[in-house]
């Protein structure tokens, strides 16, 4: 009975470290991409926009995507909502940028969009997953 109680709690630590680390390191990657946007504008992302007929203001809802969103999936508040926002703002920079990129591989044979799919189903995985009990919001409350 001991030995399965400590197996329990060894694999609980497990999964929530594992949840952890998710977090850290897609919320992380996401966020460089965010700051560099800080720094640089997003002009390219207004463009775009304003290219398929859609308003260019929309651009600046990136740095919710890539910078707010990363933060919060990182600290592990509200870590479903935004690892939501994360799934949105990928598939649309996958819709808007790379849709031509979809069924191609690069020259070493990998998937020319498994950057972007690594942080497309990296954010979906969190979502479905939550946050884990090493979180600032704690295991057990609501959309965590």
């Amino acid at each position: 009975m001991a030995t399965d109680r400590a197996q329990g709690l060894a694999l609980d630590w497990g999964n929530d470290v594992g949840k952890l680390l998710l977090r850290i390191t897609v919320g992380g990657l996401v966020l460089l991409h965010g700051l560099f946007k800080l720094g640089s504008g997003p002009g390219f992302i207004v463009k775009m926009l304003a290219a398929h007929g859609m308003p260019g203001a929309l651009g600046y809802l990136v740095y919710i995507g890539e910078i707010l969103a990363p933060v919060l999936m990182i600290a592990g508040l509200w870590t479903r909502a935004a690892a939501a926002v994360v799934v949105v703002n990928m598939v649309i920079a996958i819709l808007l940028a790379h849709t031509g990129q979809f069924f191609q591989l690069t020259n070493q044979g990998g998937w020319a969009l498994e950057l972007q799919g690594l942080y497309l189903f990296g954010a979906l995985t969190i979502l479905l997953l939550g946050a884990g009990r090493y979180a600032l919001a704690g295991a057990q409350r609501g959309l965590n």
